[in-house]
């Protein structure tokens, strides 16, 4: 009798835990892989929206940035920044700071490198160009990469048809456009403005070197950067 009793008990709490364990995912009380419940955002700065339940993102991050999934560094992380020109409270915070960020970088006609270092920088935009961008791009910058030419995607467009600045590439690269995302994450400042330099430079035959450096010694100190090797 006490056997069966205890079986019993037995069964009955296991059940218990897995009907608790299995409850609705909208009322979960704790989460291990948010991402599974709240959808990452395609666009950044948009708020993430969740196509299976009315449930508001609760993440504390999220919520502090308006439910967007773009988050700034944590207070503390390492800069990986070494050429020193670029400035997070640039970066845009919605669709309408974007917007005037690329209308702005139109008229950026020459990059912040130093112009001591154009020809390295322009070398070394060439290699990261041929190695990060040409695969959707094309190696002659005319949209038609390896990517394109198989079919899995198109619209890629021509950079000869493009009315393009040297500070325009760079918003790009920095921050997406369109269908293409932000390479922020694979290219350092200093880089996307060396890529930047290149595209013009090779597919607009327009030059791209950077502005004479500033006449004081503190204004050079900020404006320009070594060249990485």
């Amino acid at each position: 009798m006490k056997k069966n009793i205890l079986k019993i008990t037995a069964v009955l709490g296991l059940t218990t835990v897995l009907l608790n364990s299995c409850g609705p995912k909208e009322n979960a009380p704790l989460v291990y892989f948010p991402d599974m419940y709240f959808p990452v955002a395609y666009d950044p700065l948009m708020k993430a929206q969740d196509a299976y339940s009315d449930h508001e993102n609760e993440i504390p991050a999220f919520v502090k940035n308006n439910g967007a999934t773009g988050l700034s560094p944590v207070e503390g992380s390492v800069a990986q920044n070494k050429d020193g020109i670029f400035a997070e409270d640039k970066l845009p915070r919605n669709p309408d700071q974007y917007n005037a960020g690329y209308d702005a970088s139109k008229g950026v006609n020459s990059s912040p490198l130093n112009p001591a270092n154009a020809a390295k920088d322009l070398e070394r935009g060439k290699i990261l160009f041929e190695r990060t961008c040409s695969a959707c791009h094309g190696v002659a910058g005319d949209g038609q990469g390896p990517i394109v030419q198989s079919g899995a995607y198109s619209g890629v467009p021509n950079y000869a048809d493009r009315e393009l600045t040297v500070g325009s590439v760079h918003y790009v690269l920095t921050n997406g456009r369109n269908a293409m995302g932000s390479y922020a994450g694979q290219l350092s400042p200093g880089d996307r403005w060396r890529v930047a330099m290149y595209v013009m430079n090779a597919f607009k035959g327009a030059s791209a070197t950077p502005a004479a450096a500033p006449a004081t010694a503190d204004a050079a100190k900020t404006e320009t950067t070594e060249t990485k090797k």
